[in-house]
């Protein structure tokens, strides 16, 4: 009887050693592969294009703060540090215990086409509190030849009239919230919310958000199929574009679960920031003109574009 329940103990043991190795494994494991961009399938030129790494090479710059979210993480072309131009700025927001760490490879692939990159290893970033953070860390940077008796790298090389934000999942509700309810809110020219969690689930978690209140371009982006996306299915999706009033676009990609909506889909994030905040008319074409090429791409469904300039 004895050694019975010592084996079965034994066996509880070391199932509970095996569930802490996988939580711990899993822990770190990157929240975006590391050659998504090369596995990840595309279903237009466009999109095939704004996937693959932009020309610049990009140099990583991390600072420490007496923030909960720990450091600052930026990443932005080498070009940065030997000329005096401006560079357009993409705030990133994190999933749910998603610090940027995890997702590194989406950051820098955003930097390779031309943008100061910033985030953090913010764990909750419904409310747009770590993109607030980024954008007055960057001021001050840009502001100040020196910040505590070191040379500031960011020394008048940020183009504030070219601000973008994007966050997946309660990193999705991060970006409407910084976008409508931050101090800098009015900073933002665009933004991109990846399966921003639903308005009822927000509701309950107390990650309250107003889509109504959105008055920059916007591009919102969920997985369908397989289950479809848990946290915003498509008719959660639908209620959060009817809600918004100024211009926007729509579309869940087919047989992408939640999670790989943070890097799935890069084609076209890159693509829209890349027309928003650097007015490049390739990529513009996805979003615009009479075949977008976003509606008829075979990889997404439930497309959606209400861009109030083509109607004049």
């Amino acid at each position: 009887m004895k050694k019975g329940i010592r084996i079965a103990l034994t066996v509880v043991l070391v199932l509970i050693l095996a569930m802490i190795l996988l939580i711990l494994i899993l822990s770190h494991k990157p929240a975006a592969p590391a050659d998504y961009q090369r596995t990840t399938g595309t279903g237009g030129a466009i999109e095939a294009e704004y996937m693959k790494n932009g020309a610049f090479q990009v140099v990583k710059h991390e600072d420490g703060t007496l923030q909960e979210f720990g450091k600052y993480i930026v990443f932005y072309p080498s070009e940065l540090e030997s000329t005096d131009r401006k560079w357009p700025v993409i705030v990133m927001c994190n999933g749910s215990g998603t610090p940027l760490s995890k997702y590194e490879t989406v950051a820098r692939h955003y930097a390779s086409w031309g943008f100061v990159v910033i985030g953090t290893e913010e764990k909750y970033s419904w409310n747009g509190f770590g993109a607030e953070m980024c954008i007055r860390y960057l001021e001050r940077f840009n502001e100040n030849p020196k910040v505590e008796d070191k040379a500031s790298l960011f020394y008048n090389r940020i183009d504030f009239d070219n601000v973008g934000i994007v966050g997946h999942s309660q990193g999705g509700v991060g970006v409407i919230n910084a976008i409508t309810d931050t101090s800098h809110k009015s900073i933002y020219k665009t933004a991109v919310s990846l399966s921003p969690t639903n308005q009822t689930l927000a509701d309950n978690l107390m990650w309250n958000y107003d889509a109504s209140k959105i008055n920059v371009p916007i591009l919102l982006i969920s997985g369908a199929g397989g289950g479809d996306d848990w946290v915003v299915t498509g008719e959660q999706l639908n209620q959060i574009y009817d809600a918004i009033p100024s211009d926007k676009a729509a579309m869940r990609r087919k047989d992408t679960a939640h999670n790989q909506v943070l890097y799935s889909p890069d084609g076209y994030v890159m693509a829209w920031f890349m027309w928003q905040l650097k007015e490049d008319e390739t990529a513009a074409e996805a979003f615009t003109g009479n075949s977008p090429e976003i509606m008829t791409n075979v990889l997404y469904q439930d497309q959606q574009i209400s861009l109030t300039f083509q109607d004049e």
